[in-house]
């Protein structure tokens, strides 16, 4: 009996579009397994090891034992995977004569074998398998948050690229499975989209397959928290892939009424308008992607809202303020849009065509790229 429910499950599955996940080896290409301690570590590596949480709690007066444990636990999603304490002492009141001092103690705490397969845990070797129609094309929508997870923001994008699939004739599939990053696997996609996906998610094996994926022609699409983490620990992704870092959003109060300025005449975005107002969590970067080789799609008018963050940061970016935008990598295409926190983003309907040209640009091979 259990054999024909464990059949039945697996049929149900295929017949619904779920993946389903090869028998796992154990991940032991984690990007830090072996890394030294220090002020640069992901705050969660640090938690995972007595020895240097011990070095933590000393610094720090155990400030960061007294945060909610969703904001700084030891299992995923938590906002530990996305910040060191570089980035992170503005929590914690550190200067940098003291980082200093932290980051020489931290060093000289062994990496031990626990250590190492404690930083692993939180990546994934399985493999899924689709059942994929012929004739259509094939997208795959990428869910695995190892950092930040907003849940309503998250579902309300699941479903908005399930009912845009329906409408366009796509064949979409989910997964939250880093596994699903090999070439086989890869190979069967025209796109691939990151949901609000937060937290470096992928082993090095798999980082390499994505990365050759792409220069060979792939097509990504990034939403809102794929690219809003304070601290990045994968480089290409921040610098190539999406072309800006992250710097962060207003506070106080976070979400703020904002004209959103159109500024392509490609075709594929003509559904959108050339601008609008819709209330959001905006972001701001470094600098402009545009600087960086992007073609900008969409920019905010920064006079319509106030850019100032966490103990006043200041966010401003000038005239040039991208939000959405398009590059290339090799020969694939990019297409990241920063709307998206408030899950009413995922029903209005301007920001949805332009979600909609995104993904239908990546999946365009004709013509020149974008960003030339």
């Amino acid at each position: 009996m259990k054999r024909i429910g464990t059949l039945f499950a697996a049929a149900m599955a295929a017949c619904l579009g779920i993946a389903q996940p090869a028998t796992a080896r154990a991940v032991t290409d984690c990007p830090l397994r072996d890394a030294p301690f220090s002020v640069d570590s992901p705050i969660i590596d640090i938690l995972l090891s007595p020895q240097a949480k011990a070095v933590l709690d000393r610094a720090t007066n155990s400030r960061f034992s007294k945060f909610p444990p969703g904001f700084m636990g030891t299992t995923p999603p938590t906002f530990a995977a996305i910040l060191n304490l570089r980035v992170g002492a503005g929590f914690s009141g550190l200067k940098d004569d003291k980082l200093k001092a932290i980051d020489a103690e931290l060093r000289a705490v062994p990496v031990t074998a626990a250590d190492r397969i404690a930083r692993c845990a939180r990546y994934d070797n399985d493999t899924p398998k689709f059942q994929l129609p012929a004739g259509k094309p094939h997208v795959l929508v990428f869910e695995k948050i190892n950092g930040f997870k907003d849940t309503p923001s998250v579902d309300a994008g699941h479903a908005a690229l399930e009912a845009m699939a329906v409408r366009k004739g796509w064949a979409l599939v989910f997964t939250d499975k880093g596994g699903a990053f090999n070439a086989r696997t890869l190979g069967q996609f025209n796109a691939v989209i990151w949901n609000n996906v937060s937290g470096d998610a992928l082993t090095l094996s798999q980082r390499r397959a994505f990365q050759r994926w792409m220069e060979q022609g792939g097509g990504f699409v990034g939403i809102h928290g794929s690219a809003g983490d304070p601290a990045w620990f994968w480089d290409w992704y921040a610098d190539t892939l999406l072309g800006a870092r992250f710097i962060g959003h207003p506070m106080n109060p976070q979400f703020q009424d904002a004209r959103v300025v159109v500024e392509t005449t490609d075709p594929k975005f003509a559904a959108a308008p050339r601008e609008w107002v819709m209330s959001d969590e905006w972001y701001s970067f470094r600098k402009s992607a545009r600087l960086n080789g992007a073609t900008v799609i969409a920019r905010l008018d920064e006079s319509t809202y106030k850019p100032d963050g966490m103990m006043g940061q200041n966010l401003r970016m000038g005239d040039d303020h991208p939000i959405a935008w398009m590059r290339c990598v090799g020969k694939g295409r990019v297409f990241y849009s920063a709307i998206g926190h408030r899950p009413e983003t995922y029903t209005n309907a301007n920001n949805l065509a332009l979600l909609e040209g995104g993904i239908t640009a990546v999946m365009d091979k004709s013509g020149r790229c974008p960003a030339h």
